[in-house]
C-alpha cells in the first residue's frame, strides 16, 4: 500500500472504511496497514500516539472478524484505559510499560464490535489537565496549528482523529476531557451521562459519579455507533436526524459568570441562529443553579482526585516527588488546605445539581453553550509546571462550561460548528437531561447536515499529499 492510498482511506470515516472490507474492495488487514502508515507518516509531528501496538493490531486483523458494522476499523485507546496486553501509563512516569492482564466490560464491547486497537493515545498525567503536555513525552500538537494545544485530557485522541490517523479514538471525560479536545481539534465529542455505558474502569467513588467514556470521531454516525455498542442495554444507534422540533435554551456565561472570547460569543449566536432556522424554538436563558458553587465543587473534587493519585504512588513504594509532575503534587497539597466543610459542600452539589437540571429540562429539551471560553491556547499556557494557583484559574477559566455535566451526571456533546478567523476550531456544546444521549445525537445529525464539517481538514492531516500540498 502506498502512502497516498493510506491517506485516501484515512479521509473516510469508520463506517466507510468498514464498507470497503464488506464490499471486498480491500482485505480487513488493509485498514490496519493504512492506519500504521498514517501514524508513521504524521505522528512524528503530532505526538498523538503514546504507544504503538502494531503487532497486536496485525494479529487481530488477520483473524476472523465479526459481522458488525465497524468490524476491522482501527482505533486508539486512551493511555489510561486498561486493555489486555498493553501498558496503561496514564501519561505518568510513575507507571511502567508492563502490559496489564485484564480489561473491563467496555473494552470487551469494543472487541465484540470488531474494532482493532493500533495503539494508545497521549494524555496529561492521570488526565488531570485540559492540555496534553506530559513530562514523559513531547507535547501533543494541534493539527490545526502545531504551536497550539489540542486540549485534554483526551488530547492525543482528539489530535489523532482530527488529522485522520484513525477514524475513532476512545476518550474519557471527568471535567470535559472528551469535549475539550473535541472543541480544540474540530471533531465530535460525546460525554455520556451517568450509568449510560457498561463499566470502563475499577471502582472509584468520584470517578464512578463524574466520568463518562465514548469514542471520538469526525462524524456523528461514528460517534453514535460507538455510544450504542457500549450501552448497558444495547440497541440500534442513531442514524439520522429526528423530526422532533426542540426547545433550546442558550447562554454564553461560564459557571463563574464570565463571558467568553468575542469569537466564541459570535459562534454561539451563529449556532443558536442555525437551530432557529431549522425550526427549533430557541431562547436565551440561564440555568437555575449556583454556577460559582458548582465550579468550586469541581475544583474541590479535582484536588481530591489528584491527592488520590499521589497517595496511590506513595502506596506503591515510590517517592511522589521523584516521579510525579508539579501539577499533580500541587493538587495533593491543595487538599491539605481544604476542610471537611469544603468536601461536604462539593458532595452537596453532586446531590443537588441533578435535581436542579431535571427541573430545567422539563421546560427545555436542550441547553446550548460554548464548549470552551476561547480557541485553543498556545502550548505551555496549561503546562503542568505552571504555578498551581495560576494553572487552576487558567484551567477553569478556559473550561468554564464542561464540568457541570460531570457533576450532574447528564450527557453533552461538542460539535465543530465554527472556526475563528485564524482557522482555529470553536466547538459548541449541546446538553440534555439524563438518558437523552439519543436526542443529542439526533440533533447533532441534523446540524451536521445543515452545516457540514466532514470535508474540513486541518493543515497537518491526511488531506496533505505526498509533496505536502493539499489534496482532494
Amino acid at each position: 500500500m502506498t502512502r497516498d492510498e493510506a491517506f485516501a482511506i484515512g479521509r473516510l470515516d469508520a463506517h466507510d472504511q468498514a464498507a470497503l472490507v464488506r464490499r471486498g474492495d480491500v482485505p480487513a488487514s488493509a485498514l490496519v496497514e493504512a492506519a500504521i502508515l498514517r501514524i508513521e507518516a504524521l505522528d512524528g509531528d503530532l505526538a498523538a500516539v503514546s504507544w504503538r501496538a502494531f503487532d497486536l493490531a496485525r494479529a487481530m486483523a488477520a483473524g476472523p472478524a465479526p459481522d458488525t458494522p465497524l468490524a476491522g476499523v482501527p482505533y486508539l485507546l486512551k493511555d489510561s484505559l486498561d486493555y489486555p496486553g498493553l501498558p496503561s501509563r496514564a501519561g505518568s512516569a510513575s507507571r511502567t510499560v508492563e502490559p496489564v492482564a485484564d480489561g473491563r466490560a467496555y473494552v470487551g464491547r469494543l472487541d465484540a464490535a470488531g474494532l482493532v486497537p493500533v495503539g494508545k493515545s497521549a494524555m496529561p498525567e492521570f488526565g488531570l489537565l485540559p492540555s496534553t503536555e506530559p513530562a514523559i513525552a513531547p507535547p501533543t500538537r494541534n493539527p490545526w496549528a502545531p504551536e497550539r494545544s489540542p486540549g485534554g485530557s483526551s488530547g492525543g485522541a482528539g489530535s489523532a482523529v482530527a488529522a485522520g490517523l484513525v477514524p475513532l479514538a476512545h476518550g474519557s471525560d471527568g471535567a470535559g476531557s472528551i469535549r475539550i479536545p473535541a472543541s480544540a481539534c474540530g471533531v465530535v465529542g460525546l460525554k455520556p451521562g451517568r450509568g449510560a455505558t457498561v463499566r470502563v474502569r475499577g471502582r472509584h467513588v468520584l470517578e464512578d459519579l463524574m466520568v463518562g467514556d465514548s469514542l471520538m470521531s469526525r462524524t456523528v454516525r461514528d460517534t453514535a455507533a460507538g455510544f450504542a455498542l457500549a450501552r448497558p442495554d444495547p440497541g440500534p444507534p442513531v442514524v439520522g436526524p429526528s423530526m422532533r422540533r426542540l426547545r433550546i435554551g442558550f447562554d454564553g456565561a461560564t459557571l463563574a459568570g464570565a463571558q467568553p472570547d468575542p469569537r466564541v460569543r459570535a459562534a454561539l449566536q451563529s449556532a443558536a441562529d442555525l437551530c432557529a432556522r431549522l425550526g427549533h424554538e430557541v431562547r436565551p436563558t440561564a440555568l437555575p443553579i449556583d454556577g460559582r458553587a458548582a465550579e468550586q465543587a469541581e475544583r474541590t473534587l479535582w484536588s481530591h482526585i489528584g491527592a488520590d493519585c499521589v497517595d496511590a504512588v506513595r502506596a506503591s513504594g515510590q517517592d511522589p516527588q521523584a516521579v510525579l509532575e508539579p501539577w499533580t503534587l500541587g493538587l495533593g497539597r491543595l487538599t491539605e488546605r481544604l476542610t471537611q466543610d469544603d468536601l461536604e459542600a462539593a458532595m452537596g452539589q453532586l446531590a443537588l445539581l441533578p435535581r436542579q437540571l431535571a427541573g430545567f429540562f422539563q421546560d427545555y429539551d436542550v441547553f446550548l453553550t460554548p464548549t470552551l471560553s476561547a480557541p485553543p491556547p498556545p502550548l505551555g499556557h496549561l503546562a503542568p509546571d505552571v504555578p498551581v494557583g495560576l494553572l487552576m484559574d487558567r484551567m477553569f477559566g478556559w473550561c468554564g462550561y464542561t464540568p457541570l455535566q460531570n457533576l450532574a451526571g447528564t450527557p453533552a456533546i461538542s460539535l465543530p460548528l465554527a472556526w475563528a478567523d485564524d482557522g482555529l476550531p470553536v466547538g459548541l456544546m449541546f446538553a440534555a437531561g439524563r438518558g437523552q444521549e439519543d436526542l443529542l445525537l439526533g440533533l447533532a445529525c441534523e446540524l451536521e447536515s445543515a452545516a457540514p464539517w466532514r470535508d474540513r481538514w486541518p493543515p497537518l492531516s491526511v488531506q496533505r499529499g505526498q509533496d505536502g500540498s493539499t489534496v482532494g
